[in-house]
């Protein structure tokens, strides 16, 4: 197992907490989470320690109200953009599930020049933002659960047509948090995009 390190970033007016791994200088990945889970969700799920393994410098963020990251009256956005500048973070890689998807894409479509990728899964506030999905410009993966009934299949596909470029995956059988359902494709199809940005 690699070294999976608990820290805190005070962000405005609020604190951050999250969990790190990989070597510093190594192309960032940046995972969110969603509503009913939080940071320490990619430790249980072994993702961080994939991440780590593939040479990839991976921080995994409980957002405010989530996880150890207190309640604050900050907007996602200005949350994340002050985290990512604080940690000096280049251009990471967002990996948004369900509402972390819904962050993702907004945060995307405000500060375009910060983010370097996006892998969507299942993610919740695509008819919210369909107007503007064409805008998003970085390569993108979008995973979604065949029997996902809180975010249908049609907004996966939705963000497929919409984000010129990026690749769809179906996985089959599985439901809206398909990527803890079905962990060994979830992990294949993640680090194979990953290859290719």
């Amino acid at each position: 197992m690699t070294q999976i390190v608990k820290n805190s970033e005070k962000c405005g007016t609020g604190e951050i907490h999250y969990l790190e791994t990989g070597q510093e200088g190594r192309k960032e990945i940046l995972l969110l989470h969603g509503m009913k889970f939080n940071a320490n969700t990619w430790k249980e799920l072994g993702t961080l320690d994939l991440l780590a393994k593939s040479d990839f410098k991976a921080i995994a963020l409980d957002m405010p109200g989530f996880g150890d990251s207190p309640p604050c009256d900050m907007a996602s956005n200005t949350v994340l953009e002050n985290f990512l500048r604080q940690k000096e973070c280049n251009r990471p890689i967002l990996i948004g599930p369900s509402m972390g998807g819904r962050i993702s894409i907004e945060f995307c479509l405000e500060h375009p020049n910060l983010v370097g990728g996006l892998v969507l899964v299942g993610a919740v506030g695509v008819e919210e933002n369909k107007e503007r999905l064409s805008e998003i410009k970085v390569p993108a993966l979008i995973v979604w659960g065949e029997k996902d009934v809180i975010s249908p299949i049609a907004n996966g596909h939705t963000l497929n047509e919409k984000i010129e470029g990026s690749s769809f995956v179906q996985i089959n059988d599985a439901p809206h948090p398909c990527y803890l359902d079905q962990p060994e494709i979830w992990h294949w199809e993640l680090t194979h995009f990953l290859e290719t940005v």
